[in-house]
């Protein structure tokens, strides 16, 4: 018997004189940045365990492997503009750990608490009302000159290239 999927959320923010290197700056300090991301679309396996944890604590790997993960990221490049980022996420009321993840940004904490609410219950009546609220994590930034960007990532597993796919 294998043992469960650990699933580890963790957040990061960064700032850097562009955008993207702003993101980089979030994804290392998530834990996360040498990493390549593939996203996946939120849906928890049964059996699953999810942990909070800070980005010391994200799942290792090598340079380049493949990380599966739901995350959410959020921008500002404008002074006194705020950038948040949040993911929330439902169990079955079955008690199978089988699971829902909604991810969103915004500009303000209340905007994104907001729609994660709203997602997670939305999504529990598309599935019957099967599905109640686990946990959430949200995390912020302001930019005061330089471009910033916040993260929050939920990793499944990371892969290297040869398990990945056939290579061809």
């Amino acid at each position: 018997m294998s043992e469960p999927l650990t699933i580890r959320v963790s957040t990061g923010t960064g700032t850097g004189r562009t955008q993207l290197s702003a993101f980089d700056a979030a994804l290392a300090d998530a834990g996360v940045n040498d990493f390549n991301l593939i996203r996946l679309s939120s849906v928890v396996p049964p059996g699953s365990r999810i942990l909070e944890v800070p980005g010391a604590e994200q799942l290792k790997g090598d340079h380049g492997d493949a990380l599966y993960c739901v995350y959410a990221e959020a921008h500002a490049s404008l002074p006194g503009h705020e950038a948040w980022a949040g993911v929330a996420w439902s169990r079955r009321v079955d008690g199978s750990g089988a699971g829902l993840f909604v991810e969103h940004e915004g500009p303000s904490h209340e905007q994104v608490a907001t729609d994660l609410t709203h997602s997670l219950e939305d999504l529990s009546v598309t599935r019957g009302g099967l599905y109640e609220p686990e946990g959430r994590r949200i995390t912020g930034i302001v930019c005061e000159t330089l471009p910033v960007c916040a993260i929050v990532v939920a990793t499944y597993r990371k892969a290297g290239w040869e398990e990945a796919g056939d290579g061809r």
